[in-house]
């Protein structure tokens, strides 16, 4: 039986130590990652640490411009959404793997260009005007500069090397405010044609009320170090 003890330690030990070392050299201290992202927020780097199997921060910025068209009130107006944004996160591993629940904070420099160049004669608020009277209609949507953010991700073990990760959650923006219009038509500074301007900034206003949340949706590549 001693016989037997004495041959079977060293083959155990000879088998459990590459595992031992394999979880020591995933598991020693942080690692530093470093990535690319892209999504709904943009396309920017994203860097961050992971002290242990379940804790770590992040921090990252954003940046992509498109344009849109869209209409209102049979308006047809181009759209020009700038995206620009700077993030920082904590991400919590609760199974101490690759599935992370995150939360912090942006500030969300996210802006809107709005522009329509109606041709003949159309409806403005309660009255009809000419395309001379209006001219160039042009306005702009803000947002507040500090938004809260929520995502559940995915961003793979501590293990150095390349990765792939997912994050989707919400950016809780608040209200979208559509500032004040211009116009440069021959009946830009006339009393009327200003209240019948407010009335359509109002109607976009209305358009985009119920929207408090922007979606989050991110897909990147990174290195561990």
């Amino acid at each position: 039986m001693k016989i037997y003890a004495a041959l079977m330690v060293p083959a155990f030990l000879a088998l459990a130590t590459p595992a031992l070392a394999q979880d020591a050299s995933a598991d020693d201290g942080a690692v530093i990652t470093a990535a690319v992202t892209a999504g709904t927020l943009g396309i920017g780097p994203d860097v961050g640490v992971r002290f242990s199997d379940n804790l770590g921060i992040r921090a990252n910025a954003n940046f992509l411009s498109v344009g849109a068209d869209f209409d209102s009130d049979d308006i047809e107006y181009d759209g020009d959404l700038k995206l620009r944004s700077f993030g920082a996160m904590i991400d919590v591993y609760p199974f101490g793997g690759a599935f992370r629940i995150s939360g912090g904070a942006r500030i969300n420099k996210n802006r809107a260009e709005v522009r329509a160049t109606p041709t003949g004669t159309f409806e403005l608020g309660d009255a009809t005007y000419t395309q001379a009277q209006v001219g160039t209609l042009s306005g702009r949507a803000e947002v507040k500069d500090f938004a809260p953010a929520l995502t559940l991700g995915w961003a793979g073990s501590k293990r150095r090397g390349f990765f792939f990760m997912t994050e989707g959650g919400v950016l809780f923006q608040g209200t979208v405010r559509i500032r004040e219009f211009t116009a440069t038509g021959t009946a830009a500074n006339n009393a009327t044609f200003r209240a019948d301007l407010e009335r359509e900034r109002q109607s976009l206003q209305d358009d985009v009320d119920k929207v408090k949340v922007y979606p989050i949706l991110q897909f990147g590549i990174g290195y561990r170090f």
